[in-house]
Formats: C-alpha cells, sequence, structure tokens
C-alpha cells in the first residue's frame, strides 16, 4: 500500500502531522507493507526567493492579525508540537520560498533519502536557531549531506534552477486535481484521503481501512487455455508433438 504525503516544509501543520501519522504507522500490523511517498505543495509559490521575512510579520500581513496574536498561535503550534515530542521554536524563526527545498527532495527521492531528508529540514526550520532562507546554497548543501546525499550533486542541481522543477510543479498539478487546498494531505492508495494534522487514531482507522479494502487481483478469463510460465519449481518446457 502506498500512502502520499503532500506537504511543505514551511508548514508547521506538516510537521506535527507527519509525527502523528508515524506514531499510527509504527503500530499499524502491517506497516512493513505501506511505501511512504513525500509530494511537493508550496504554501507561498509566488514568493520571491530572496524575500525572507519574518514568520510573526508574514502570519500578521496575510491573515490581518496582530503580532500578538500571531504569536500566540506560535505558542498553541509550540504545545501541540511538543506532545508529539518535536522541538519548535515559537520565535524569531522566518519564512521565505521553499521551491529548492522540494527540488532537493525529489533528487533526495532517487536515491531512497526523502524521509530523512524531509525530517532534517523540518528540524532545521522549526527547531534549529540557523535559517534555512538567509544562509545560501551551502546551509541546504550540509543538511541533505546530512541526509546521505552527495555534496557535489546538491550542489549542481542547486545551480541549476530546472532540475527537478517539473516533478515539483508535476506534484503540485496532482494536487490540484485531486482537490487538496491545504496541507498535509494524505492520500492511501489512490483511494482514501485525510486532510490536515488529524490525530494518531485518525489515521490509524485510515490505514485499517485502506488496507482492509484493498482489491485482490483480478486474472482476465483464459477459458481452458494457458500459457507457460515459470514458477519456484522451475519452467514448463514445451513438449514436440
Amino acid at each position: 500500500m502506498r500512502v502520499e504525503i503532500w506537504s511543505d516544509i514551511a508548514c508547521p501543520w506538516c510537521y506535527v502531522g507527519k509525527a502523528r501519522f508515524e506514531k499510527a504507522l509504527e503500530a499499524f500490523p502491517h506497516r512493513d507493507g505501506v511505501e511512504v511517498v513525500h509530494r511537493s505543495f508550496e504554501l507561498d509559490p509566488g514568493r520571491d526567493k530572496s524575500d525572507v521575512q519574518p514568520v510573526l510579520a508574514m502570519l500578521s500581513k496575510k491573515y490581518g492579525m496582530s503580532e500578538a496574536q500571531a504569536q500566540a498561535g506560535e505558542e498553541n503550534l509550540g504545545a501541540q508540537a511538543a506532545a508529539e515530542g518535536l522541538a519548535y521554536r515559537t520565535r524569531d524563526r522566518d519564512h521565505g520560498n521553499t521551491f529548492d527545498l522540494h527540488r532537493l527532495l525529489h533528487l533526495a527521492k532517487e536515491q531512497g533519502r526523502q524521509d530523512e531528508l524531509v525530517q532534517i529540514f523540518y528540524r532545521a526550520n522549526f527547531a534549529e536557531e540557523r535559517s534555512l532562507f538567509t544562509e545560501g546554497d551551502e546551509r541546504l548543501v550540509e543538511l541533505a549531506v546530512e541526509a546521505g546525499l552527495d555534496g557535489d550533486e546538491v550542489r549542481k542541481v542547486l545551480a541549476d534552477p530546472t532540475a527537478y522543477a517539473d516533478d515539483v510543479r508535476a506534484d503540485e498539478r496532482e494536487a490540484a486535481e485531486l482537490g487538496a487546498n491545504g496541507v498535509p494531505f494524505f492520500v492511501l492508495d489512490r483511494t482514501y484521503g485525510v486532510s490536515g494534522a488529524q490525530p494518531a487514531e485518525v489515521f490509524t482507522q485510515a490505514l485499517t481501512q485502506a488496507w482492509g479494502n484493498r482489491s485482490p487481483l483480478k486474472l482476465v478469463d483464459q477459458g481452458e487455455s494457458s500459457a507457460e510460465a515459470c514458477g519456484p519449481d522451475g519452467c514448463a518446457v514445451p513438449q514436440q508433438g
């Protein structure tokens, strides 16, 4: 069974939702049969790469709230994250364009290191003092190397703005086609969808239902005819008439 997770590194509920989903997956009896794939979704796709601003200022402008209200929201998110065992800095974080992060996540996917890099990016964005957005490409290289990627290969991707760009855009188009207008958005076997950072119990229910409702393979009716095939006991050898 495949679970696809549309998310953005700048999304705090994606950070919390991933932890809640993983809590449910860890306890799921068939967890070894579940493939998890992370898909790209930008919360702020029109933001220029050079446009970096404090999270509180961004929230105040975007939602028309005071900085005190924005800070209260951050404190609430910090408490939600702490309940899942996650570190979360409620002050002095910044916000920027995440397109390069998504491009690197597609590189990591090709090398089987995607989940590691997702978690490292989340930690860097929400728990560490150093910025993901103001220290240049070498900060991203450092984090990608920590996830097991080759530094020179990461630099080549970052130097070429077209590298994996189509993959990011394809994920975003697919999200729109599936009706996802916010993240996190979880899709189980392209049959069930879970929107938002739901409690672990909801993810447990979704995993159980999706696993139980998987359609068995249906063979095309062959009538009385059959074709040669290979199996555990070897291959059928046509007999000469």
